[in-house]
């Protein structure tokens, strides 16, 4: 809306020519998000469920009657502000629908009285990136580019659709199983985020860098960089009342829709391989768990068996890690991953 407006505007002042430039409704975003969400958060935090716990989780005790499902308000946040600030093309408004959906029925399970099954979180979770998926494959094309090499590739729309789906999937139950520690999940997401902004922003968003650094180009790369960054925006705000000791949780309804965003901004990067940078720790923390799991459940297989997921639970019951070495060490080792790796995905090709 402002972009626009800006172009309206222009005629009669100038100066209004600066909302039509990206990084300025970026700076807009972030810092409406998080004034909103810091807003409207305790405000609201009184109509939320109480936490009831996890079954099987370390510590989940003292999460017990705490507000959750605060990703009702802070999703809702990022969805209102994004319409303001985002120039809204057919395939950003879609991802605006869809991380709203992922939370709602992330909010209905959190407000449930008997939480829902991890089969029926599971089956909707696959229903809604599969939706996705196939949305993106029709807006964004089929092609993508690799890491170590200079060769882009064009995949069958079933193809892409399937790895898609596999990567929405992936990222929302990884995420949603490392919110578990305060402001755990929120921080390891909103690294992610920033790093998806950057490479949307200044890489493959940018003509002249994309052809330098031999990448497709994605013209929509600034516009989903305003939104992604404007999720920071209202996922910091969240984070200044998670910190431990954390007065509200996010519940499925913010964790799900994060994992959502995460994996709809690493396929618009055009490289979905870039989810084993930005979310490494999320999915070892979280995802090894799921794995662990599926391998038992399904195939008899049991692989770690003298390892807890997430792995955060191991650290702290195994090896007398507090909720704030969680948090800084595992920050630590995703951002030592990302700046490492980063790097090499771009430039060794």
């Amino acid at each position: 809306m402002l972009y626009w407006l800006g172009e309206i505007l222009t005629e009669l002042y100038g100066p209004f020519r600066l909302l039509r430039s990206h990084a300025i409704l970026i700076i807009i975003g972030l810092y409406l998000g998080f004034a909103m969400t810091f807003a409207l958060l305790p405000r609201m935090w009184r109509r939320l469920p109480a936490d009831q716990g996890r079954a099987h989780a370390a510590q989940a005790g003292g999460a017990v009657g705490k507000p959750t499902g605060a990703g009702v308000v802070f999703i809702s946040v990022f969805v209102l502000v994004s319409l303001l600030v985002v120039p809204l093309a057919p395939a950003q408004l879609a991802m605006l629908v869809m991380p709203f959906l992922v939370m709602l029925a992330g909010y209905l399970d959190d407000r449930s009285a008997t939480p829902w099954s991890e089969y029926r979180k599971g089956m909707i979770d696959l229903a809604l990136a599969l939706v996705a998926a196939v949305l993106l494959a029709g807006y964004n094309g089929l092609v993508i580019w690799l890491p170590f090499t200079n060769a882009v590739i064009e995949l069958s729309f079933w193809v892409y659709v399937v790895l898609g789906t596999l990567i929405l999937w992936t990222s929302i139950n990884s995420t949603n199983c490392s919110d578990g520690v305060d402001g755990l999940s929120g921080s390891l997401v909103m690294l992610g985020l920033i790093s998806l902004g950057v490479i949307m922003y200044f890489v493959v968003g940018h003509a002249a860098v994309s052809r330098y650094l031999l990448l497709p180009h994605n013209a929509t790369g600034a516009k989903w960089a305003i939104m992604a960054f404007t999720m920071v925006g209202c996922l910091a705000a969240y984070l200044w009342y998670n910190a431990y000791p954390s007065r509200v949780l996010m519940g499925d309804a913010g964790s799900r829709a994060l994992g959502f965003f995460v994996g709809v901004s690493v396929m618009n990067t055009g490289n979905p391989f870039l989810i084993f940078i930005i979310s490494t720790v999320l999915l070892v923390n979280g995802g090894a768990g799921l794995v662990k799991v599926a391998l038992l459940r399904f195939l008899r297989i049991r692989v770690l068996h003298n390892t807890r997921f997430p792995l955060h639970d191991h650290l702290r019951e195994n090896r007398s890690w507090s909720n704030a070495q969680v948090l800084v060490k595992f920050a630590i080792i995703q951002l030592l991953i990302t700046f490492g790796l980063f790097g090499a995905f771009l430039k060794i090709r």
